[in-house]
């Protein structure tokens, strides 16, 4: 958790229709489970003291499933599920939703996506780690490429309550520059995410 006197938070974007992949995306089966129950786990492996779920498309489901890994990973207690009517609009209504619900003393904010299921939990730690030594927001990488999730640290925050459109959090971060701290990945999970049914393992 953060050292300063606030702690940080975890968002997951899962309110998308996955329209290229067919709908019904979030629930489809991945090791075992739903597509979602991957990002979930990374969101709850954070270094923070809640998860907040964003719906959308399919909303019942999606709540139910989240619920569901909630439990089965026993921290019910830290799942948050809120609905963003105009999630159509795209990420920005989501990431705009979910900021009305951080408290006033957030140190910064994970922000993982739902269809990222393979997230290494060795690397978020570290993100939180410069965020809360003073960086304005952090994100992963591997192999010079950055990935997901970021971390957006609480100077920024404001700025998520702004968000228009379909680009997510890339309108905080694209004046950061070199502001924005690189921490390497182990893998290349924090690049994969599932657009397709062929992105599935076979």
């Amino acid at each position: 958790m953060a050292t300063g006197a606030g702690e940080f938070e975890a968002i997951v974007l899962a309110a998308g229709s996955g329209s290229r992949f067919g709908g019904g995306k979030l629930l489809a089966s991945w090791a075992g489970g739903a597509l979602l129950d991957g990002a979930l786990a990374a969101a709850f492996a954070a270094p923070v003291r809640r998860v907040v779920v964003v719906t959308g498309a399919d909303a019942d489901a999606v709540e139910t499933a989240a619920r569901a890994c909630a439990r089965r990973l026993g921290q019910g207690k830290r799942l948050q599920v809120v609905h963003a009517a105009d999630h159509a609009e795209g990420m920005g209504a989501s990431l705009r939703r979910a900021a009305a619900e951080l408290p006033a003393d957030c140190a910064g904010v994970f922000i993982f996506l739902g269809d990222m299921p393979r997230t290494p939990h060795a690397v978020l730690g570290q993100l939180a780690a410069v965020v809360d030594a003073g960086a304005p927001a952090a994100a992963p990488s591997f192999e010079g490429r950055r990935g997901h999730p970021v971390v957006i640290g609480p100077g920024l925050l404001p700025g998520l309550l702004t968000l228009q459109g379909d680009s997510g959090a890339r309108a905080i971060l694209q004046d950061l520059g070199e502001r924005l701290t690189l921490i390497e990945a182990p893998d290349d999970g924090v690049l994969f995410d599932v657009d397709e049914r062929s992105d599935l393992p076979s």
